[in-house]
């Protein structure tokens, strides 16, 4: 890779192999150039391929992460805002947020009786066989996690009905030029 902007890793950091899934490490020196950088994660080319950096290593990228330590505050409903983070989480590979591809089958706030707040969301993925699927998932709870009030979020992998292209909102179409 020799184009201008690459960046130079200051450190080691973990990432995952797109699309397989793998974690891999990326050492430190290794020269990438961010494709991507969409819901607080960062799709990079490396030689080796693409990988995605999560939030807390982009300082190896020069990308300050104190962000993701801060709670998300909640105006309006509970649910409303588990859905705009929703908003927040992208397939690397796909610019569009995973509700505008159609993706999240079912999202449910329960409020406990001892005050205590959990979210339940089905997603599914566009391919069955996607190794980025646990990842997506994870994403998604972390950013659940953010809100203030969220004491637990379990994001649950479905497949039925499965995926097609025609669920995608027409945001995400106008996004993905398929209008």
């Amino acid at each position: 890779m020799h184009a201008s902007n690459e960046i130079p890793l200051s450190r080691a950091c973990d990432a995952v192999q797109i699309p397989s899934g793998h974690p891999i490490v990326l050492p430190e020196g290794m020269s990438v150039v961010i494709t991507q950088s969409l819901g607080g994660t960062f799709t990079v080319a490396t030689p080796g391929g693409l990988a995605r950096i999560e939030l807390k290593d982009a300082d190896a990228l020069g990308i300050d992460p104190a962000k993701a330590a801060e709670k998300v505050r909640i105006e309006g409903s509970k649910e409303d805002a588990v859905w705009a983070q929703l908003k927040l989480v992208f397939d690397p590979e796909i610019p569009v947020n995973v509700v505008d591809l159609g993706l999240i089958y079912d999202c449910v706030v329960t409020e406990a009786e001892n005050g205590t707040t959990s979210v339940l969301v089905k997603m599914t993925l566009t391919a069955p066989g996607c190794g980025m699927g646990p990842t997506i998932a994870a994403d998604a709870r972390a950013k659940i996690l953010s809100l203030e009030g969220i004491d637990d979020a379990q994001v649950e992998l479905v497949w039925d009905p499965p995926w097609n292209q025609t669920m995608i909102s027409e945001a995400g179409k106008m996004k993905l030029g398929i209008l």
